[in-house]
């Protein structure tokens, strides 16, 4: 990989050499992506070979935070766990706060890439799995990197106060949440708004997904542990069989969205494990389920919680359960709120998109139901603007397969997802510092 020096300076020798360019637009934010583009793509695949689980992301956040300084960025580390933040101030303007996310999934690659990780690590429980990036944070970081990089190239273009956010743990829901708690608003300068982006797996490179007002869900992980009374299974009626109890309560839990929740308003509720029992013969005295729900609405977060223990006591009253052996309802993850793309940020961004990408290559996308806790930066007093926009990462003729039914495209989280890089980088990097240029240049007029 022939890296141009002349252009960019490795990671360790300095400051970038600012642009002459008065006002660079979309091809010279092109000409600059490419001509970083070995750099990156060098910084990509290590990323991609040493992934690292939720909550042990130390060398990949010493990593970020290397890149960072290597530009000029003052960075504080072990914000909220392994969480960065890195500042750049550029005289006045607004202050922007682009995120990123770092961990990694305990998924073994099929990609057979030559490039695939073959990592293992420790999981919580201390078991041996297998580790990839397979929800795209590769990607993300490398975006950030460069985005970041491009930025200081052009900051005679611009004023104001860039902050770089990297944060761990957002597959448990948990980073941005602990970096807040750790007085990321406090220590630091609050931004006038926040971007982010996630790879999508269903658009092909070179586009951009975007959903106005409400674009993840909010998310909560349960456990319900039912109690019974267990004995010979030849005896059933000396016992309170806890593995009926819990068939029973799954299946009114599968029909409350449908009955109990109004039509028009989202709300998912997915069971994904049930343990019980050792033997076939022997009734076990307690059953736990392992659900999640999912939500836009604090009203549906509230309603759907209620029910839940409303169906766990009746159904355990009628089973002939005192109340002191009535089902145990456990939370098992932080409460990570919805994703609210701001509407005036996100028809500024959006704009500014099309005019870079054309508007074939911006599409307007349906909400979805996954979690995100990028929405916990816009969940606080200071009510921060947020927007988070899909980046396609399909190679176009997987997609042309896929829409012609030819080919079945792999989903996040999947062991055989994996981005085209070299355009999915290229345009992840040129969009993310058109939305960046966009908020600095306009100042107040860019902001909600």
């Amino acid at each position: 990989m022939n890296h141009n020096t002349d252009y960019f300076p490795n990671a360790n020798s300095g400051e970038l050499p600012v642009s002459d360019n008065p006002l660079a637009g979309p091809d010279e934010l092109r000409k600059c992506t490419n001509q970083d583009f070995d750099y990156l793509e060098t910084l990509y695949l290590h990323l991609h070979q040493h992934p690292e689980l939720s909550f042990q992301e130390k060398e990949t956040s010493a990593r970020m935070a290397t890149e960072l300084r290597s530009v000029g960025f003052e960075v504080t580390e072990n914000v909220g766990g392994y969480g960065l933040v890195g500042v750049l101030k550029n005289g006045e303007g607004p202050t922007l706060l682009i995120r990123t996310d770092m961990d990694a999934l305990p998924v073994k690659e099929e990609t057979h890439k030559p490039y695939a990780s073959t990592v293992t690590a420790k999981n919580e429980e201390g078991q041996i799995v297998p580790v990839m990036h397979a929800c795209g944070h590769d990607m993300h970081m490398t975006v950030w990197t460069g985005t970041a990089r491009l930025l200081v190239k052009l900051k005679n273009q611009w004023q104001g106060t860039l902050i770089c956010v990297a944060q761990g743990a957002e597959e448990y829901g948990a980073g941005a949440q602990a970096m807040l708690r750790d007085g990321l608003y406090r220590r630091f300068p609050v931004p006038d708004c926040a971007l982010a982006l996630h790879v999508n797996s269903e658009l092909p490179v070179g586009t951009i997904g975007y959903t106005p007002r409400h674009t993840f869900a909010a998310v909560e992980l349960m456990e319900i542990t039912v109690h019974g009374k267990g004995g010979h299974g030849a005896y059933p009626h000396t016992t309170k069989n806890s593995i009926l109890l819990a068939t029973r309560i799954v299946e009114a839990l599968q029909s409350l969205t449908s009955t109990e929740l109004s039509p028009m308003e989202p709300a998912v509720i997915a069971v994904g494990t049930i343990h019980g029992g050792t033997k076939a013969n022997v009734i076990p005295d307690e059953v736990k389920i392992g659900l999640a729900i999912r939500f836009y609405s604090d009203e549906v977060h509230i309603a759907i919680r209620r029910r839940i223990q409303q169906i766990c006591h009746g159904l355990a009253r009628a089973a002939g359960l005192t109340e002191e052996q009535y089902p145990i309802i456990s939370i098992n993850n932080p409460y990570a709120p919805a994703t609210y793309n701001d509407p005036t940020l996100t028809k500024t961004i959006v704009a500014s998109f099309t005019q870079t990408f054309g508007k074939d290559n911006v599409r307007k996308i349906q909400p979805t139901m996954t979690g995100e806790d990028f929405g916990q930066f816009g969940y606080t007093q200071e009510k921060v603007p947020l927007f988070l926009y899909w980046l396609g990462a399909v190679a176009q003729e997987q997609y042309e397969a896929a829409c012609k039914d030819k080919y079945s495209l792999p989903s996040l989280h999947n062991c055989r997802f994996i981005p085209d890089y070299p355009d999915t980088l290229k345009t992840g990097v040129v969009a993310m510092t058109t939305a960046a240029l966009k908020i600095f240049r306009e100042g107040s007029r860019a902001q909600p």
